[in-house]
């Protein structure tokens, strides 16, 4: 019952701010969380080994490519929910310089979200428990370990609390 009234409330305000930009993060999805890893590989790079000397380490972490998306992906849609309760007022405003609302929260996200994993970049717990679950991955109960505190960071770093309520899950301040 509750899908229906949210796609009912989406077909009576299809402009409403908030769909918009969800649309703007969904697409931008995978590009940005290769923008996440490469800000992640420049973290380390700046807390860790500033010489850029090559050891085991830092070449396994410069030459991963790949690795299990899906936790990373959690971690994107946490940081999109955050940016939306930050950002989320519903009021669209006047745009004169000829770009769609879309490509305008797109800009507007893609520069938050770059801001938000370069200034958590300074933060080991943020880079260690990143890396866990993508570029040093090694073992699925480390990875889901990490993860858990990745995302307890990033909600002590903004001052949130995540909090669930009739199945819900809701976010506020304090």
């Amino acid at each position: 019952m509750r899908v229906n009234s949210i796609k009912m409330i989406q077909k009576l305000f299809p402009l409403d701010k908030n769909y918009i930009l969800r649309q703007a993060q969904s697409e931008l999805e995978e590009d940005l969380i290769d923008r996440m890893v490469f800000e992640l590989k420049r973290s380390y790079t700046l807390l860790y080994n500033p010489l850029r000397l090559m050891d085991q380490t830092y070449a396994q972490i410069l030459d991963t490519f790949e690795f299990p998306r899906d936790r990373v992906r959690l971690i994107y849609r946490q940081l999109c929910g955050i940016y939306r309760f930050k950002h989320g007022d519903n009021q669209l405003e006047m745009l004169f310089d000829g770009r769609t609302h879309l490509d305008k929260f797109k800009e507007d996200w893609s520069a938050a979200l770059v801001g938000y994993v370069q200034e958590m970049g300074i933060y080991e717990q943020y880079v260690k428990t990143m890396l866990r679950m993508t570029l040093l991955f090694d073992t699925e109960s480390r990875a889901e370990w990490a993860e858990n505190h990745c995302k307890g960071f990033i909600n002590q770093y903004f001052e949130l609390k995540v909090v669930k309520r009739h199945g819900e899950l809701k976010l506020k301040i304090g």
